[in-house]
């Protein structure tokens, strides 16, 4: 101690201030240290823990997003489908409209003119008795002679059917060959002139040919048959030009 003295050193003291410190530190140690520890160790679980929380927390918002983006775009997709879907049946509706406005429109026109055929034929069928009777009158005047009503009804008949004596006179200008037959007249046949014409034509065709029956007020009088590429032209308007041809 006397050795420390000259230093300045009271070893007393600084023996007694090294006891006081160790002592503190065994204090601190028992009592403060270890508590110290396990609250710094508490808070780095805490952190720890937050971190992974914030992790997780991070992890799960990504999936949300990702998920919420893959909803957004199949959405989106099922919309587009449900537009185009929608655009087709719209395109398809206004066909069907247009087509069914095309056909009523087509059945108006063609039942307007079967109509307007009809009226014809039916103003036709009417002409022909005035006709016959203004061609009976000039007849009388000419002959200077009258003509009983059974003689009259002949001669209109034999006039616009071409049917003399029960048979069809133009048939008898050749042999025919076909399935198929065309017969115009000046004016409406009768359904008996029809029989007549129909039941000749079939005994020259055959049983399974066809014949059709149609108008042409310019013919005059008589019959034009067609049989293929065959013409047989008994009409009025056909004499007059065959006469026309022989005077030039």
């Amino acid at each position: 101690m006397d050795a420390l003295a000259p230093l300045g050193i009271n070893l007393t003291f600084l023996i007694s201030q090294i006891v006081n410190f160790v002592v503190l530190l065994i204090v601190l140690r028992v009592w403060a240290w270890k508590p110290i520890l396990n609250m710094l160790e508490k808070r780095r679980e805490k952190i720890t823990q937050g971190l992974e929380d914030a992790r997780v927390a991070a992890e799960a918002r990504a999936g949300a997003e990702k998920d919420a983006q893959a909803h957004m775009a199949k959405t989106q997709r099922e919309a587009n489908d449900h537009l185009r879907k929608a655009a087709e049946q719209a395109e398809q509706t206004a066909r069907e409209i247009k087509a069914a406005a095309e056909k009523e429109a087509a059945d108006i026109r063609t039942a307007a003119l079967a109509e307007a055929e009809q009226a014809k034929l039916h103003a036709l069928g009417e002409l022909r008795e005035q006709v016959a009777a203004l061609a009976l009158a000039a007849a009388e005047k000419l002959i200077r002679g009258s003509l009983d009503e059974k003689r009259q009804r002949t001669l209109i008949a034999e006039f616009f059917s071409g049917i003399k004596g029960g048979r069809v006179q133009v048939l008898e200008q050749g042999g025919l060959a076909g399935t198929s037959a065309e017969v115009t007249s000046a004016l409406p046949l009768t359904p008996e002139e029809q029989d007549v014409i129909r039941r000749e034509i079939v005994g020259k065709l055959g049983s399974g040919s066809t014949i059709a029956f149609r108008v042409d007020p310019s013919l005059l009088g008589g019959l034009v048959v067609i049989v293929g590429d065959k013409v047989l032209d008994g009409s009025v308007l056909g004499g007059l030009e065959g006469l026309r041809q022989s005077l030039k």
